[in-house]
């Protein structure tokens, strides 16, 4: 069988294998050009595992509703990345572009690290108002 995966580096070799990914195309596009304003169409593309065609298409989308600005530099194309544009769904409209760069890390400067890193202990799990999960 062959199956079309997001991240080019994803490979189908065995059904161990993931078959989707958390984040859309769109975004990983957005997170591609964040770490490089000038990449070209064919290096977005071959990034994140789609045609060509495809990622002009997402690029193109991001420019129109306002999340990226796409200048002409001679044969080249230059992109700045919104940040406080809002994300688009409902679920996550709260959130900006910014908040996602975020979680990439790789579309915004890192953070100055610690003088000694710190442990974070791990998320504890609360049990929603009327839920079961000690029952």
């Amino acid at each position: 069988m062959n199956y079309r995966i997001t991240m080019s580096y994803m490979s189908t070799a065995s059904d161990t294998d993931p078959r989707w990914t958390f984040l859309s195309n769109h975004a990983l596009v957005l997170i591609t050009v964040a770490a490089d304003l000038d990449a070209r169409v064919r290096d977005i593309a071959r990034d994140v595992g789609i045609t060509e065609r495809a990622a002009q298409r997402i690029v193109s989308e991001l420019v129109e509703v306002g999340a990226l600005v796409r200048e002409r530099v001679g044969r080249r194309n230059h992109y700045r990345i919104h940040h406080g544009a809002p994300l688009r769904h409902p679920l996550e409209s709260h959130r900006t572009v910014a908040d996602l760069l975020q979680l990439s890390r790789k579309g915004l400067p890192r953070p100055p690290s610690p003088a000694a890193p710190v442990e974070e202990a791990p998320a504890e799990v609360v049990p929603a108002e009327g839920s079961h999960l000690h029952d």
